[in-house]
């Protein structure tokens, strides 16, 4: 079964797809997540790297991310790219996933390509006020990302709300659930577990 796991950044997916995974059993669930999937891009300088719109489709390598998520539900292991924020680029190791019995997909752009889309059996938009996201992504950026408060405040401006609108919230409506996310982490995964539990039955 594959479930895929969309909403805006700050919303709170990663946790919550963790929560999922220990209630669908660890040992039996592969979290595939998008950060993994942006594109390689050494010809460009640190510089220009640093200038994409992460935030867009187009910085997404989804061709990579149907093949491995085919291969996957064929059976497959795959070889899974591991990015660096820090350099912008994708790091020569790479991760061994063997196919589980539950694939979670998550990612703020994962309903957007129709292609990955099409795979899920099952999808869940997370959802959070806009406040709440910038001031969640404000404390990741700057302890997982290396960045300021004011390179991630002046991205919000700039990109992330115009990208939220257009290529994210726009995808609520094709989700199976929408999970309200504003508070207590524990409010959001008890509706999550419901969900969960009547889809597995």
């Amino acid at each position: 079964m594959i479930i895929g796991f969309c909403g805006g950044t700050g919303a709170g997916k990663s946790t919550l797809v963790e929560e999922a995974a220990r209630f669908l059993g660890k040992e039996n669930t592969l979290i595939l997540a998008q950060d993994h999937y942006y594109k390689h891009l050494p010809e460009l300088t640190f510089e220009e790297r640093a200038q994409i719109n992460f935030d867009h489709p187009n910085a997404l390598d989804f061709d990579l991310m149907v093949s491995d998520l085919l291969k996957l539900k064929d059976g497959i292991s795959i070889n899974r790219p591991v990015y660096s924020f820090a350099e912008h680029l994708r790091m020569d190791e790479t991760v061994s996933c063997t196919s589980k019995t539950f694939i979670l997909v998550e990612g703020i752009l994962v309903f957007a390509h129709q292609s990955l889309r099409s795979l899920f059996d099952y999808k869940a938009y997370i959802d959070a006020d806009k406040q709440m996201r910038v001031q969640r992504r404000v404390e990741r950026d700057v302890r997982q990302r290396g960045r300021t408060e004011d390179e991630v405040h002046q991205r919000f401006k700039l990109t992330l709300h115009t990208m939220h609108e257009t290529f994210i919230a726009s995808n609520k409506e094709k989700a199976d659930i929408v999970i309200l996310n504003n508070g207590a982490i524990e409010k959001a995964i008890v509706p999550l577990k419901q969900w969960l539990e009547s889809i597995i039955k």
